[in-house]
Order: structure tokens, then C-alpha cells, then sequence
């Protein structure tokens, strides 16, 4: 689990809440149902309407990413590799089969099965390519959703402006209802503005990195597949991954035990 995202919001929120009350402003003015409602909804409508149902099934399932990354532990995959690779120089690819279950990430599960299938290692590389290049593009089209959510919000957010300020001007003969008017046009904007810049635009960004580094892990694993495939010996591997592991991803360190090559969360 990750808290990062949490504690940062709730520092943007403090600072400008705590600014909004050093000068004398109200929490009360800045809370108003109705500018939520036109934000939030006609945000949410848009944004809808301008995913295919298939990007907004991926951002669901990429959501809980953004606290619970769930990214490779590189240093336990490394490990994996070096016990394969052991097993390939000394008794050849077959005798990895019995080893499959206890290998911890799915990428190297699926390479290796292929390999011991009988598949070329060139098949299998364009495979796995593919697999990864794909499931890149289609992660990263569901968090461009949000990107398209930090667009619409403030323009949303400008709507409801220009509605509150219609609405005080209908009733200029009416001064009550002057104030709550220009309640809702002022803080329509500052609801537009702020989600999109607080939380859209943030957060989607999160998960592209998140898609980035997980595109890696992948990289990193057909890297190892392939020096397993040509004989390497341990030390070998080990420096042609080594770029890998000083960046990006879960951090442990080999022989650490259980939990698997997925981040706990």
C-alpha cells in the first residue's frame, strides 16, 4: 500500500483551506451542493461520452492501482531467473517445467511454458512483445480518461459560472437571492479548477508511470528470457538486468522471502 497519494492531497487541501481561513474565509461559502452537482455531473457525462465502454472497464481496474501499485519485486524476479537459468545450463529447458509453479511472475511463467512447449525463442519473444505493447496501449487509453476528466472540469466549472451569474442577473429586483448566486457561479469555478488540477490530472498521471514501470518489469523479464535461451551464466544475467533493477519498481532484496513478485498490499 501506498499513502503517498493520500498524504499529498490532503496536503493541497490543507494548504489551500488553511490560505482560504487566514484570510478570513468561511468552509461553509465553499461548500455548495448545487456547483458540485453541475461540476461532478456534467464532468462525469462528458467524460463518458467520450470513452468507449471497454477504456472505462480498464480505468476501474487500474484505480486501486493508485494506492496499492502493486508493482514487481525486480529483485525477486532477478532471483527467479538466476535459479532458471541454473536449471536450463544443467539439465536443459524441459527440466523447468516442475519449477513453473513456484516462479513468481506471470510474464516469466508464461515465456518459460511457452519455451518448454516447444515454441522458438523467436516466437516467443514476438509474442510476449506484442502481449506487453498492447497491454500498454490499451492501460494507458483508460488513463487518458482522466486526462479528458482535467479538461472538461474547469470548462464545467465555467458553465456553472455563467448559470449562477444568469441567475443573479434574472433577480437583480431580489437582492436575498443576490449572494447565494454568485456563491454558486464563483465556486463552480473553484470546484472545476481544483478537481481537475487535484485530483483528474494527478491521478492519471500516477497511473501512467504506474503502466510505465510495469512495461519495464515486462522488458526486464523478456531481457532475462532471452540470456536464459542463449546459455548465460548467473553473473551474466545479472549485469544485463541490472539497469533494470536500479530503477522503477518494487524494491527487495534477493532472498527475501514469500510474498511473490507482485508488491504486497
Amino acid at each position: 500500500m501506498d499513502v503517498t497519494p493520500i498524504i499529498a492531497l490532503a496536503l493541497a487541501l490543507g494548504c489551500i483551506l488553511g490560505g482560504n481561513a487566514m484570510e478570513g474565509g468561511h468552509l461553509s461559502a465553499l461548500i455548495q451542493p448545487t456547483a458540485a452537482m453541475i461540476v461532478l455531473g456534467g464532468t462525469l457525462a462528458a467524460t463518458w461520452l467520450s470513452a468507449t465502454p471497454a477504456e472505462v472497464k480498464k480505468l476501474f481496474k487500474l484505480s486501486k492501482r493508485v494506492i496499492f501499485p502493486g508493482l514487481a519485486l525486480r529483485a525477486l524476479i532477478v532471483e527467479d531467473l538466476l535459479k532458471v537459468s541454473g536449471v536450463v545450463r544443467r539439465d536443459g529447458m524441459l527440466a523447468v517445467e516442475p519449477l513453473l509453479a513456484e516462479l513468481r511472475d506471470p510474464t516469466l511463467r508464461r515465456g518459460l511454458q511457452l519455451l518448454v512447449d516447444g515454441n522458438a525463442a523467436e516466437d516467443v519473444q514476438a509474442l510476449l512483445e506484442l502481449e506487453a505493447d498492447m497491454e500498454e496501449h490499451h492501460s494507458k487509453s483508460a488513463a487518458k480518461i482522466l486526462d479528458s476528466a482535467g479538461g472538461f472540469a474547469p470548462t464545467v466549472g465555467i458553465l456553472g459560472a455563467v448559470m449562477g451569474l444568469i441567475h443573479v442577473m434574472s433577480n437583480l429586483n431580489d437582492p436575498t437571492k443576490l449572494g447565494s448566486g454568485i456563491a454558486v457561479a464563483f465556486v463552480a469555478t473553484l470546484y472545476g479548477v481544483g478537481f481537475a488540477n487535484l485530483v483528474f490530472l494527478p491521478v492519471g498521471a500516477r497511473i501512467r508511470k504506474i503502466v510505465e514501470a510495469e512495461a519495464e518489469d515486462r522488458a526486464m523479464v523478456l531481457a532475462g528470457l532471452i540470456a536464459v535461451v542463449a546459455g548465460a551464466n548467473g553473473r551474466q544475467i545479472s549485469e544485463r538486468l541490472g539497469p533494470y533493477t536500479g530503477h522503477g519498481g518494487g524494491h527487495a532484496e534477493p532472498g527475501a522471502g514469500g510474498g511473490g513478485a507482485k508488491e504486497a498490499a
